[in-house]
């Protein structure tokens, strides 16, 4: 489907029903969760994806005080992808509790309370720096989203296929159906704005060069999202993995023909964690 207006793209995504209903939740077999074994080292990595989830309501109302984030269309599909985000934090949560990881009850409290000084003056920053770009920045926030969104739904992939454990593979199912419509709405926003100018294109495609990091960095410590990329997407197999389904959709997006920044980040993390 091609979409022509930004009013088409969320329409589209408002016809999308959720998947992580009270039903589906409640019909997931908890108790099978300890009858498989979980390798330890993804125990780091589910602690991770977990807190970024949980950190979608920092960027969300981050990105409500730009102009991206005051668009009506933006704005109103960013309000269930918020929500969304939450339940898939909260659902890796409880699967940890449930293989014997025992995590605080206020844990959605603390990691916001971990996230750096430096991290929120930054961010202080650009949204200062955004707003005097205005309108034309949307475009790269919808870029910069469309990674993200790809790169994490590339991640439950790997971790599914990795980890092999019966009901976390049932759970991360459902999530990646919802972030494949997150995806869907960015990528499609994306394009359709960096098609409207080319300065839009040269300022998107500036920032993603210098600026871009794994999702999560920042926020969270870099260590800690080495760790996640390094044990997801390990060796040649992990690498051709990120070029094959998130690089090479993004150099398909107007302006962006060329662009190695995300397959390159990925191979130096690899190089500093298994050199």
């Amino acid at each position: 489907m091609r979409f022509e207006t930004n009013k088409e793209v969320l329409d589209w995504y408002e016809r999308q029903p959720r998947v992580l209903t009270d039903e589906f939740i409640g019909n997931i077999n908890w108790r099978d969760v300890k009858n498989h074994p979980l390798d330890a080292r993804f125990v780091p990595v589910l602690l991770y994806m977990r807190d970024v989830e949980a950190l979608t309501d920092v960027y969300y109302k981050e990105l409500l005080r730009t102009p991206t984030g005051k668009d009506p269309i933006i704005s109103k599909f960013m309000e269930r992808w918020n929500v969304e985000e939450v339940t898939h934090g909260e659902l890796i949560n409880r699967f940890l509790n449930e293989a014997g990881i025992e995590t605080d009850e206020k844990w959605q409290t603390q990691v916001k309370k971990q996230v750096s000084r430096f991290y929120t003056i930054n961010s202080y920053i650009l949204t200062t720096l955004t707003n005097l770009v205005g309108k034309q920045f949307t475009a790269t926030h919808m870029t910069f989203g469309a990674i993200h969104e790809m790169s994490t739904g590339q991640g439950y992939r790997r971790l599914m296929k990795l980890a092999d454990h019966p009901v976390l593979t049932e759970i991360l199912t459902g999530i990646m159906r919802e972030e494949s419509a997150h995806t869907r709405f960015y990528a499609n926003i994306a394009q359709l704005e960096l098609g409207k100018s080319p300065f839009a294109q040269k300022v998107a495609r500036f920032v993603v060069n210098k600026f871009w990091s794994p999702v999560g960095q920042g926020a969270k410590p870099k260590k800690q999202t080495d760790y996640t990329i390094a044990t997801l997407f390990n060796g040649k197999e992990g690498l051709d993995w990120i070029e094959r389904n998130v690089s090479q959709k993004i150099r398909a997006f107007p302006g962006f023909d060329g662009l190695t920044k995300i397959t390159d980040t990925i191979s130096k993390i690899q190089n500093r964690k298994f050199a």
